[in-house]
């Protein structure tokens, strides 16, 4: 049987795929500079003979192609990028670039992709269609490499009927997977917002704009958009998360800077908060005196898997890993770019466990203590390869 084959070959491979992922890890880069991740990627296709294009410069799309090749194509995706974090593991394999790290899984979910291409193509004639791998660059980043790649037609030529993508999950436990259809995960947006005024001396108040008061007030005031301008059924977060004005204890500043994060699963009552938090900024503006200007970076959507795909995905990998090992997944609030391709074609976006309480792997992702149990990774390059070939 296939799947059995698969498991065989996820298993013999799997120091393999370990040794990459501790490559990767060592090795990390930043959103839309991973040009040594890319190159990394390029060579083990090239070594495996999988044929592969270059795009939104560090993007790697390889192509496999089974028996009857034209009959259907399925995406699978994974993410090079890491983040800006100081690695404090103390381990072999720790980051080799000072104030860099894969602190989010993208090593891993490359070193799986990587791993499900090698299996497949040993296994093309065994299975039908044709498979598209998407190394993505930039998903930690505005404005999304998912975004970037669909611009330049990844998918398109072939189109894909459905794409594939998992993320490392330090919650659950090793050997797991976890499914969600519907809304999964949040949209995301910047908020940006200078109060400007004159400033002065802090015992003549009277004689300045006082822009510390007004941005006090408009912290408050934004909680509004929440607690009475929502629905309280709709999950909806909007967090202030930097106030910057003022360095010393007798002048008031004559600008304060407030940086935020919104955060929705609806797509029209995004756009609608969007409109409302400049207004209350206007407001607030009239109300203290102040000048009160507002950017907002507009995101990633939210995610949105494909009920039925979903489902099916489920059941496969049920029939993978054991009824007894799959989950549903939690709603969460955090946000990714692949919920660009969630929008336009089918989607399923799933978590792999790494996590082991008792190895004291419990750190979560975006922390510098982050690390995975490694036995992971033959169950992600399996469960990708399985998801691959079976849907």
């Amino acid at each position: 049987m296939l799947k059995e084959k698969i498991k065989e070959l996820a298993k013999l491979y799997s120091e393999e795929f370990i040794e990459i992922r501790r490559h990767l890890h060592k090795h990390p880069e930043l959103s839309y500079k991973e040009f040594e991740t890319s190159k990394f990627v390029q060579g083990k296709l090239t070594e495996w003979g999988i044929d592969f294009e270059v795009m939104a410069t560090t993007g790697v799309i390889g192509i496999l192609k089974g028996k009857n090749h034209d009959k259907k194509v399925i995406a699978l995706r994974a993410d090079m990028d890491a983040l800006p974090i100081a690695e404090q593991n103390q381990i072999e394999y720790k980051s080799l670039n000072e104030g860099v790290m894969h602190a989010c899984g993208h090593d891993v979910h490359t070193s799986c992709l990587l791993g499900a291409a090698k299996i497949l193509n040993e296994l093309k004639n065994d299975w039908e269609g044709t498979i598209k791998l998407i190394f993505q660059p930039g998903e930690e980043k505005n404005p999304g490499g998912a975004s970037l790649l669909i611009k330049e037609g990844v998918l398109e030529n072939p189109k894909p009927k459905s794409i594939f993508g998992l993320h490392v999950h330090p919650g659950l436990e090793v050997g797991k997977l976890s499914f969600r259809g519907g809304m999964v995960m949040a949209s995301a947006d910047e908020i940006y917002i200078s109060v400007k005024g004159k400033g002065g001396h802090a015992a003549a108040p009277h004689l300045t704009t006082d822009t510390i008061l007004a941005a006090s007030q408009l912290v408050v005031n934004l909680q509004q958009l929440l607690s009475r301008m929502n629905n309280p059924f709709n999950p909806s977060v909007l967090s202030i998360t930097s106030f910057q004005g003022g360095n010393t204890t007798n002048v008031i500043p004559s600008e304060v800077k407030l940086m935020g994060t919104f955060r929705a699963m609806n797509e029209e009552w995004r756009f609608k908060a969007h409109n409302l938090i400049k207004n209350i900024c206007i407001e607030t503006g009239k109300i203290s005196g102040a000048d009160i200007d507002v950017k907002i970076d507009v995101g990633y959507p939210f995610v949105l898997n494909n009920i039925e795909l979903t489902e099916t995905a489920k059941r496969k990998a049920e029939e993978f890993v054991g009824t007894g090992n799959v989950e549903q997944t939690e709603m969460r609030m955090g946000a990714e770019d692949f919920a660009f391709y969630s929008h336009i074609i089918p989607a399923c976006f799933f978590r792999l466990g790494v996590g082991n309480i008792k190895e004291n792997i419990t750190s979560g992702v975006h922390t510098p203590t982050f690390n995975i149990d490694e036995d992971a990774i033959e169950n992600g390059v399996g469960i990708m390869a399985w998801l691959g070939v079976s849907m």
